[in-house]
């Protein structure tokens, strides 16, 4: 039986308001050997939110440290607060033989994809974008304005789609879960990742 198998990275990104996150939260709830790495940022906790649970909340000079060491894989400045993925947090992960994923915009997406070929990337579309901007208007928070920079950006960032390996429509949550699945399963299976099976195999034929 193989015991130093690594697990895999899977890049999941989508534009604002196509249900990436829920997606993630019914994979994680239903499949125990996925997990998502927790980002650091250094924006204030939001009431409910749990240092190391939801995010690796730290000070902005703290946060620069790392970036001086190059401890990320990937971060950002958003809207004034930092936001990153740490080598560290994803590599003790995978060392485990645990599927991470990595739910990050397609800009850290880009950042990721450099620094690790070898990660499957996958970008979740919405049927429309009609539908879209119903979704986003749904929300009854923004107003038309903001609704629409919304929209903008969203076409932005799903002209980055191309650049992705896979791509999913969220359609139906259902079916959109049971197609990301499909595709960690059939990436578990590469040829990449049975290598160490494959060597344990002959080794004691």
């Amino acid at each position: 039986m193989q015991h130093d198998k690594k697990g895999n990275i899977f890049i999941i990104s989508a534009a604002s308001g196509t249900g990436k996150t829920t997606l993630v939260s019914r994979l994680l709830h239903n499949h125990a050997d996925l997990r998502v790495s927790v980002s650091h940022t250094t924006r204030a906790p939001r009431e409910g939110e749990q240092n190391g649970v939801h995010y690796h909340f730290v000070s902005k000079e703290a946060f620069e440290t790392l970036i001086g060491q190059n401890a990320f894989l990937e971060h950002a400045d958003v809207f004034g607060n930092y936001y990153g993925t740490s080598f560290q947090g994803v590599e003790s992960l995978i060392n485990q033989g645990l599927d991470v994923i990595l739910e990050i915009d397609v800009q850290g997406a880009e950042q990721v994809r450099r620094a690790l070929p070898q990660a499957c990337s996958i970008f979740i579309l919405p049927p429309s974008f009609e539908i879209l901007a119903g979704r986003l208007k749904g929300r009854a928070t923004d107003s038309e304005k903001v609704i629409n920079t919304r929209l903008a950006k969203a076409r932005h960032e799903i002209e980055q789609a191309a650049h992705f390996d896979y791509i999913v429509v969220n359609d139906d949550l259902a079916q959109a879960e049971a197609d990301l699945l499909h595709i960690i399963r059939a990436s578990r299976l590469k040829k990449t990742a049975q290598q160490g099976f494959l060597a344990n195999l002959l080794e004691n034929s």
